[in-house]
């Protein structure tokens, strides 16, 4: 072995190694090294793929799936309002409890309506603030552009909201309208939810729906029973200017939307000021009906807004109502229009 040559030594190693190697594998089965899983290249899409999907994270860090779903928006709502035939040009303006709205509607001979035009400004009422000549000089500007429209002088009429009799300026501004040669059309609480239903309610919906008309003075409750319209009335949005604390409004809100039948539920088509907030911040494009998000969903930092989103979630707690449906278009004063005669 002394005189083996430097490449005798190096085969007799080498094949020594050969023979340890092959004699491990016999006694360990062949299963050298495959203790260790080789990494997979499994597409998540594929079943069985133990993978997160992308754009998803563990449940235990925050599932960015589970967000999405919460912030989605809700879905459109489908229904289409018949569109007049030959319709005639008429106009209202509201004297609300918050300021002087126009509207232009077309209305045919059936009673079907489309919205020309809605103008909304801010008189002031409430707060005290409107002198004689802001009246006057206000209404005469909602005149003058009715009458520009197309719009005939007997077809402009002019409708005082049961929340703005309470306040203590609506003599001054009926007084300014009759000055001016208009008949002021005042409303009940009651009479105010009856016309908001008469414009806002689908006639295919009067058998699983009811209406909510969110003001500042107050809400309006109501629906169809038995074919004739039911209306009650609730707090306002702005209930807090009078120290009135949301539980107890929330309470009434609930005792009253608690009586609308259980048939009615399924949806409320829901109009008003801080409706018309909650539904700018999900509308989709230009579409009439907007469906709001859960009551939970919305972040609002004023008063008012904070006051009418109360009254909303008590009257979705009250009814389990699966959607509210805003009407961009509809105002119970459309809805005095609509009980005139077609002329």
């Amino acid at each position: 072995m002394q005189r083996l040559t430097l490449a005798g030594r190096l085969i007799i190693t080498a094949v020594i190694i050969a023979a340890l190697y092959f004699g491990i594998r016999y006694f360990t089965g062949g299963k050298l090294g495959t203790d260790t899983p080789a990494a997979t290249t499994e597409s998540p899409s594929i079943p069985g793929s133990t993978a997160p999907a992308a754009g998803s994270t563990d449940a235990a860090t925050g599932s960015a799936d589970n967000a999405s779903a919460t912030t989605a928006t809700p879905a459109a709502f489908t229904y289409e309002a018949p569109q007049p035939v030959n319709g005639k040009l008429k106009g209202v303006v509201e004297l609300g409890a918050s300021g002087f709205n126009s509207f232009i509607v077309r209305i045919d001979g059936q009673k079907n309506w489309k919205l020309e035009k809605a103008e909304f400004g801010n008189s002031l009422v409430i707060e005290n603030m409107a002198s004689d000549a802001d009246v006057r000089a206000g209404l005469k500007s909602y005149i003058g552009k009715m009458l520009d429209y197309g719009v005939a002088g007997r077809d402009i009429h002019f409708v005082v909201s049961s929340g703005a009799i309470k306040a203590e300026n609506t003599g001054k501004i009926i007084k300014a309208l009759k000055s001016l040669n208009y008949v002021v059309n005042t409303v009940t609480p009651e009479k105010e939810g009856v016309l908001a239903l008469r414009s806002v309610l689908p006639p295919s919906y009067a058998d699983q729906a009811f209406v909510m008309d969110i003001g500042s003075g107050n809400t309006k409750i109501s629906w169809l029973s038995g074919g004739q319209p039911k209306s009650l009335e609730t707090y306002g949005a702005k209930y807090f200017q009078n120290s009135t604390d949301d539980a107890t409004v929330a309470a009434d809100v609930k005792a009253k939307a608690g009586q609308v039948p259980a048939e009615l539920r399924q949806t409320c088509f829901i109009i008003g000021g801080v409706p018309f907030e909650l539904a700018k911040q999900v509308r989709k494009g230009e579409e009439r009906y907007t469906v709001l998000s859960a009551p939970d969903a919305y972040k609002l930092d004023n008063a008012k807004s904070k006051a009418g989103l109360n009254i909303y979630r008590a009257a979705a707690e009250a009814t389990g109502a699966k959607q509210f449906v805003f009407d961009w278009d509809a105002n119970f004063t459309i809805g005095y229009l609509l009980t005139l005669p077609s002329n």
